[in-house]
């Protein structure tokens, strides 16, 4: 049983907090965002600490508990430091570059991979097979990053391709000859 429902989130100096019915607004230095809430979790402001509660005690609602809190602290989070997601690219010839605001990958397809901006959504490139993508919300930098990475995921058998920086690629040994 999860108990992050039940702790505080604790705002940092420089961040306000609106609530209009289930509507909360956070803002904060590098921006302001805005969601909608279940009216079964009530959000209770004491000075600078938020607390969460819960309506009835079934499975559902003891769920969107927790959910509703780790959603407000990362709208918190976002607002004051924002969330980064960083990709490279493994291959011969593989590379991103920016031209404008459009993210371009060459990553062994006949055409370049092209990526608009989005809004509150920034791309950079600090070398030829490295790209940043980040942002103050934390659902709409892993959705970018995860589509740039679904252009050319991760093969087993050579490596190649586009993956998170860290992530571990499971290797198969492929074809033995006689």
């Amino acid at each position: 049983m999860s108990r992050i429902g039940y702790k505080e989130v604790d705002l940092p100096a420089g961040v306000e907090v609106k609530q209009d019915g289930n509507v909360v607004t956070v803002k904060g230095p590098k921006g302001e965002l805005t969601r909608e809430f279940s009216d079964k979790i009530k959000m209770n402001i004491n000075g600078n600490a938020v607390t969460f509660e819960r309506s009835a005690e079934d499975n559902k609602t003891k769920a969107l508990h927790g959910t509703t809190r780790a959603n407000f602290h990362n709208m918190v989070v976002g607002v004051t430091e924002g969330f980064t997601k960083e990709l490279e690219l493994r291959g011969v010839g593989y590379r991103a570059q920016m031209k404008g605001t459009t993210l371009v990958l060459n990553v062994g397809y006949s055409h370049p991979v092209e990526f608009e901006k989005e809004d509150g959504i920034e791309f950079a490139t600090p070398s030829a097979t490295q790209v940043t993508v980040s942002g103050i919300n934390k659902e709409i930098v892993g959705d970018v990053a995860a589509r740039v990475r679904a252009t050319r995921a991760p093969e087993p058998y050579k490596g190649k391709g586009i993956r998170y920086v860290g992530e571990f690629v499971r290797r198969k040994e492929g074809k033995t000859g006689k």
